[in-house]
Parts: C-alpha cells; sequence; structure tokens
C-alpha cells in the first residue's frame, strides 16, 4: 500500500474507480433527483419519466420510492440490475481509476452554489446505533424497518449511485475549499444543467497523490483534534438509510469472504459526496412542527414535565418571534403560536440539549397518549398559517447552528428525527456517477 493510501485509510477514505456516461449521453436526461424525494408525488416521476423517454438515464437505474408499496416489487429491481448490465456492456461509461471528484451544486435559491468532494468512504468505520462512537456516525435515528427493502434493490446490483451527502466539521476549510481555488488546474469530468428546477452540476478529477495527501492530511488534523473516545469526523447530512443498506449489504457479503479478500472487496465502501458544514452555499434549515387537534393547556402540561421551568413571553407578529428564538442568549427557546397569537417560550433545565429535542419528548408523550397528531414542516410561514387555525399549535424552532451541530451529536449522540433539512426537495443530491461494487 502507497503512504498516500495509508493515510487514505486513516481517515476512512479510498480512491474510487468513478463512472460517468460518455460524451455522446445527454446528462441533463441522465441525471435525476434522489430516489427519497417528491414521495407522495407520483406525477413528478412520471413527468420525469415523459422527459427522459428512451435516453440513457439514472431513472431506469433507481427505485423511486414513491414505488416502494406497489406489487410485484422484485420486478422492478429486476429491471434495474438488467439495466445496470446493459449500460456496461455498452460501454456507456467513462471510468476515471483512482480518483476523487470535486463537485459545484448550484440551485435557484443558491447561485453561489455549494461544493463537495466524492470519496470512497469505508463501511467499516460507519455504525448508526445511537451509542456509536465510530468515525462515521447517523446524525439522526436510523429506523431499521426501512433498510430490508433498500437491500432488497442493492444486494444483487452491480453499481451504486449516490446521493448520500456526509458532513464534515472544517471551519478552516482546509479540505475541499483549496481545490475549490484551484479548480482551473484539475480536468473537467463533466458540466450540464439539471431536470426539474435542479439548478447546475460541475465537477473535476482529483487523483494526484499530492491532492490526495493534502486532503487526508487536512482530515488526519481534524482528527486529531477530536476526543479519542468519541471521534465524530463525519456526520451524516442526507441519504442515512441508503448508507446504513450499504452497511449491511456488507455486513452480509463480508461473512463470505477471506480477511484478505475483505481488505479490498469494493462493497466495503460507499460513494459519498463530502460537504463541509461551514460552506455558504450549503444551506441548513430547522423542521418545524404543527399539532393537531390540541389546546395550550394540555401542551404546556406536558412541557412541564420535561423541563423544571418555563417562561413565556408574547410576540407581535412572526417575524419578532423568530428574531427572539434565535437571539444568542443561551437560553434554549421555540415559538408557538395559535389562533390566539404568537409567544416565546424559554426553558430552564430542559431535559435535551437543543429545543427540537425538548419539543420531541412532548410530542412523543402526546402521540402515545392520543392527544394530538404531528406534522413536520419546512418553513416559518407555513408553520405559522397552519398553526394559528382552530384546534392546531405550531411550534416554530431556532436556526440549526452549524458551529453546534457536531458538538450536539457527540453529546447527545444523535439528534431527534427531523430536526434539520438541508435544502428543498430539488436541492437534494443528482445521481450522476456510479461505482462497480460486484468483484
Amino acid at each position: 500500500m502507497s503512504n498516500v493510501n495509508q493515510h487514505l485509510e486513516k481517515v476512512a477514505l479510498k480512491r474510487a474507480d468513478i463512472m460517468i456516461p460518455k460524451a455522446t449521453v445527454d446528462l441533463s436526461k441522465w441525471a435525476v433527483v434522489a430516489c427519497d424525494q417528491y414521495t407522495s408525488e407520483p406525477e413528478y416521476w412520471e413527468q420525469v419519466k415523459q422527459l427522459v423517454g428512451d435516453n440513457p438515464s439514472t431513472l431506469n437505474l433507481i427505485y423511486p420510492e414513491v414505488y416502494l408499496g406497489e406489487e410485484h416489487p422484485e420486478k422492478r429491481i429486476e429491471t434495474i440490475n438488467a439495466t445496470m448490465k446493459q449500460y456496461m456492456q455498452q460501454n456507456l461509461f467513462t471510468v476515471y481509476k483512482d480518483a476523487f471528484f470535486l463537485v459545484h451544486r448550484t440551485t435557484p435559491s443558491s447561485k453561489i452554489g455549494r461544493w463537495g468532494l466524492l470519496v470512497a468512504l469505508d463501511l467499516d468505520q460507519y455504525d448508526y446505533a445511537p451509542d456509536s462512537r465510530s468515525l462515521i456516525r447517523a446524525t439522526e435515528g436510523t429506523i431499521l424497518s426501512r433498510i430490508p427493502p433498500r437491500k432488497e434493490i442493492r444486494k444483487n446490483a452491480p453499481l451504486e449511485l449516490p446521493h448520500i451527502m456526509v458532513l464534515i466539521n472544517d471551519e478552516k476549510r482546509s479540505v475541499i475549499e483549496p481545490l475549490a481555488r484551484k479548480r482551473e488546474q484539475l480536468p473537467l469530468a463533466y458540466e450540464t444543467d439539471l431536470m426539474a428546477g435542479g439548478g447546475t452540476l460541475k465537477a473535476w478529477v482529483v487523483d494526484t497523490d499530492e491532492a490526495m495527501l493534502k486532503i487526508a492530511e487536512a482530515l488526519e488534523g481534524m482528527l486529531e483534534a477530536l476526543p479519542q473516545d468519541n471521534p465524530l469526523l463525519y456526520a451524516m447530512g442526507d441519504g442515512n438509510h441508503s448508507l446504513a443498506t450499504a452497511k449491511s449489504c456488507w455486513m452480509d457479503i463480508q461473512k463470505t469472504l477471506s480477511p484478505e479478500e475483505r481488505e479490498h472487496h469494493p462493497a466495503r465502501y460507499a460513494l459519498v459526496e463530502l460537504e463541509n458544514i461551514f460552506d455558504e452555499g450549503l444551506k441548513f434549515e430547522p423542521i418545524h412542527r404543527v399539532l393537531f387537534g390540541l389546546d395550550q393547556h394540555t401542551f404546556e402540561k406536558e412541557l412541564s414535565k420535561v423541563c423544571s421551568h418555563y417562561e413565556t413571553e408574547k410576540a407581535s407578529d412572526l417575524n419578532s418571534l423568530d428574531s427572539a428564538i434565535n437571539k444568542a442568549d443561551g437560553i434554549q427557546k421555540f415559538g408557538f403560536c395559535n389562533k390566539q397569537g404568537y409567544h416565546l417560550y424559554k426553558l430552564t433545565e430542559p431535559k435535551a440539549s437543543i429545543a427540537a429535542g425538548t419539543l420531541q419528548l412532548i410530542i412523543d408523550s402526546l402521540l402515545e397518549q392520543k392527544l394530538a397528531s404531528v406534522d413536520y414542516i419546512h418553513g416559518k410561514e407555513v408553520t405559522a398559517t397552519l398553526g394559528s387555525k382552530e384546534g392546531n399549535i405550531g411550534l416554530i424552532l431556532p436556526e440549526v447552528s452549524k458551529a453546534t451541530f457536531f458538538d450536539s451529536i457527540i453529546r447527545d449522540n444523535a439528534l431527534p428525527r427531523k430536526t434539520f433539512s438541508m435544502g428543498e426537495a430539488n436541492e437534494k443530491r443528482y445521481y450522476m456517477e456510479a461505482r462497480k461494487i460486484q468483484l
């Protein structure tokens, strides 16, 4: 093993043989959004199907989750695997050996775009258990029941196509940003517009020993600064259940391999996009809650069980409430609205370290007692509109702090479900690259 590869291994990375379609393929029809988006909108995926037509496309290589409940899913899976083999037999791909990709993505709401680094991540260093101390971890609770249907899709697939985004806590901007500054010196891999309001996508090839060593050394520096008993280097941003599926498949495969075979089997790794949490183009938004069929008195009764004391202040409107929620004063706070107006709640000695965790304790209790139902909402305006209706309550969460995000995972093991979102559906990762995961 080369010295560079040894450094990469220390930080759970491996060079990848990255496959992209040749120049004859229309990339605007090849790339489609992550399979777990628009799950309640079959019309979106039907429009994509019409747009793609008979052209080569990742649409033919993935299982949009809007269709997971259909009869005979095995037929779609067999077609996906057959199409993967067909594309390879047709020599559809260019293969960039032993490489990473520097990736730049713009969206209609982020013209400056966000930067990423496509890498192969070592699944042996990933553990999605709530008490994990591994280098690579889930940020929210992994729902184990979501893994088996995804395993059926992956277990016999010859290729993987990544929509997974993994965060690094690089406030010094030492890993991805130096490459971005020198992108004109790197070979261009592809450039394309993305369908359905997805913006643009561009990538450059990173494959020199010098560049690889700098990436590894920057990550090693970050690793050395972490507590040895809790070294969180990579935190899941999007696609945790896909990574958990890859891990589960690898655990099955490695049982059939010798120790030497396990070292180099391609299924040991998963292709993911690393993103710096401090990238100015990376949107990080709280997910709010609306409770239905609940009054303020019952809510406050439950609230009193998860903190030693709380205070309320009336707010004149949504903007003033939002400003008060996000005031940096070290107090755990959240916003409340119902038909009577807006209130700020301040908590003393809450049972969770962030407001989303405290509120989730309340919500879980209410659901268990069948006292209310809940929906998780993107956008405080929509939350306020719904929360202001008769019999409803809107709960508006503070912004998710990039500066304390990793610390919260280390302290609390995982964030409550539906704590944050990295942009809207059309801003999620689109499938573009592929990698072989079978020998």
